[in-house]
């Protein structure tokens, strides 16, 4: 028993508290996800594909654009964008196979997406980039994934966006590569 003590002593004093960084940017990350309920509307309407290579080619552009503005590493922030749109097709591609099965989509007023919809992800995105950089140097912490797993509780109200919101955040730490 006093072995566990201690070892439960051990743990607690090693583990760091998360930065504060962290919390704003898994918001702005679960902010984009629930946008992507908006955008599965609009495929539903239009009868579109999910899939839009040409408009994430010219979101990916515009990110590393904004990187080298913010002296960030391009690439990093292409990874983590790219991350971001998987995790929002996720969620349109969940509520789509939702929505085919009930035989119906919710009814909700439907943005524009080009005038409302993009411009909104648009401004989220130089958000996202500036709360990445505050983030960024606590990416190869040993405690990010314990950070990141505790912060994202509560956050998402379903399974499907739990699931979306774990894959935004696969990019935001950066474990040590085993020997």
């Amino acid at each position: 028993m006093t072995c566990a003590v201690l070892t439960t002593l051990t743990v607690t004093a090693h583990a760091a508290p998360s930065p504060e960084s962290l919390k704003p940017l898994l918001e702005t990350l679960n902010e984009r996800l629930n946008i992507g309920d908006l955008v599965a509307l609009t495929k539903w309407d239009s009868g579109k594909p999910i899939q839009d290579s040409a408009r994430e080619a010219q979101v990916i552009t515009n990110a590393r654009t904004l990187a080298a503005e913010q002296k960030l590493d391009p690439e990093d922030v292409a990874q983590l964008i790219a991350a971001q749109m998987e995790a929002n097709k996720l969620v349109q591609y969940g509520l789509l196979a939702q929505w085919q099965a009930a035989g119906a989509a919710p009814d909700t007023p439907r943005p524009d997406l080009g005038k409302q919809i993009r411009p909104r992800l648009d401004e989220l995105q130089t958000r996202l980039l500036q709360q990445w950089a505050a983030f960024a140097p606590y990416r190869h912490d040993p405690d990010c994934t314990a950070w990141l797993a505790g912060a994202r509780k509560g956050l998402t109200r379903d399974a499907l966006h739990e699931l979306a919101l774990i894959r935004a955040t696969g990019e935001l730490c950066v474990r040590p590569a085993m020997p």
